[in-house]
């Protein structure tokens, strides 16, 4: 992606009912740094999916620990059994369940002690610890987790270092641990940077335009990934204000002759709509899901699309988010994919259809990046960087 040629290579180890943040977010963000990632799991090959997790608070319920939804179908694209350990820089561990079972197999663990043996990154978050605990890596090393596996780092030698927040990160040598999910902007900076990456050009302000029911993939991986680079970025929603949250969708594609939903993560804004100043933004990024559907409608949506439209800013819209890019009459001219029933509107719009055949494929025109659906992630972070002046150099 940012590199013609990956130049570091990452093992992210997977498993069923991983988190879904915790596998897509640093599997597509490392992709779009031009960093090229192997994803896999004991027992399955490269084709085959792991089920993910959803893990939310239960505070939003009154509960006192988390809740778990199914997630996306995680495809893996190489083969446990295959796989040379040799040849990657880094190990990465998602957290979620999967890392109960992982922690019990033999291969997993003799996998974690080699990375650790040649001296090689390890970044571990959430419940991904309790494989390195197994593994007997913890001993005398500074390490966070979720609170929940305090006890048992702790009796596994781990010098525990209590998180402040959810967004908490700890680096100890060739280790680094986060809390959960919510750490991700500084836990894959950490790796990047410790995998020789130097950043540049990313003193950007970046506006995310958020809605009910927007896909869960389509909102967090792509603001993560520009957060993680250092990036200013804001999440709004039309009649919300900074700490609220929408709901989100998670789109899948199983065999059905159009893809699934299930609910996502409550994704929390972090500014609020009212007053906001589109001036003093260098990007707009619109989620897809079903959220344009009804933000097309505001008038005040279209307004803000238009600002940028007209002043030639990137504006980087993936899915169904075009549906509001067709409604605000900012297509009329230009070349455009869009997630494919989506065609309609883009065609009506004025704009010419580009195929996105792959379906990861995204396309630039000018200031406008666009892209199908979430498997273009890498793509479409990687365009915007591009228009952007965003370099990730190792």
């Amino acid at each position: 992606m940012a590199n013609c040629k990956p130049q570091k290579k990452v093992l992210l180890l997977c498993g069923d009912y991983m988190e879904d943040y915790e596998a897509m977010v640093p599997f597509q963000a490392l992709q779009a740094y031009g960093i090229a990632v192997d994803a896999v799991c004991p027992g399955k090959k490269a084709g085959d999916y792991c089920r993910t997790t959803v893990g939310d608070s239960g505070a939003y319920h009154g509960y006192q620990t988390y809740t778990e939804k199914p997630g996306h179908n995680f495809s893996l694209n190489a083969t446990f059994d295959e796989v040379d350990f040799s040849k990657y820089d880094a190990l990465v561990i998602p957290g979620g369940r999967a890392p109960e079972y992982l922690a019990i197999n033999e291969s997993v663990l003799n996998c974690a002690r080699q990375f650790s043996d040649s001296g090689k990154l390890i970044a571990a978050i959430c419940h991904g610890q309790l494989i390195l605990a197994a593994a007997g890596l913890l001993k005398g090393r500074k390490c966070t987790a979720y609170r929940a596996l305090r006890p048992v780092l702790i009796d596994a030698g781990a010098h525990w270092i209590e998180p402040k927040t959810m967004m908490d990160c700890v680096s100890d040598g060739n280790l680094i641990t986060g809390v959960i999910y919510k750490a991700h902007p500084e836990y894959i900076q950490l790796v990047v940077k410790a995998l020789g990456g130097k950043i540049a050009g990313s003193d950007k302000r970046i506006l995310f335009l958020c809605g009910d029911f927007m896909e869960d993939y389509e909102v967090t991986v792509p603001l993560q990934s520009l957060q993680a680079l250092g990036c200013h970025v804001d999440a709004v929603c039309p009649k919300k204000k900074a700490g609220d949250f929408c709901p989100t969708a998670v789109h899948d594609f199983e065999g059905d002759q159009t893809y699934t939903e299930k609910p996502g993560h409550n994704f929390i804004l972090t500014a609020s709509y009212e007053g906001l100043d589109a001036s003093s933004y260098d990007a707009l990024v619109i989620p897809g899901g079903r959220s344009p559907e009804y933000l097309a409608l505001d008038e005040t949506v279209i307004a803000l699309v238009k600002k940028f439209m007209q002043s030639k800013k990137p504006v980087a819209s993936i899915c169904h988010g075009q549906q509001i890019l067709a409604a605000a009459g900012v297509l009329k001219g230009r070349k455009c994919t869009a997630y494919p029933a989506v065609k309609l509107n883009v065609v009506l719009g004025g704009a010419t259809w580009l195929e996105p055949d792959p379906i990861d494929r995204c396309y630039t025109d000018e200031n406008l990046v666009t892209g199908a659906a979430w498997p273009g992630h890498p793509q479409f972070v990687s365009q915007l960087m591009a228009l952007l002046g965003i370099r990730v150099s190792f």
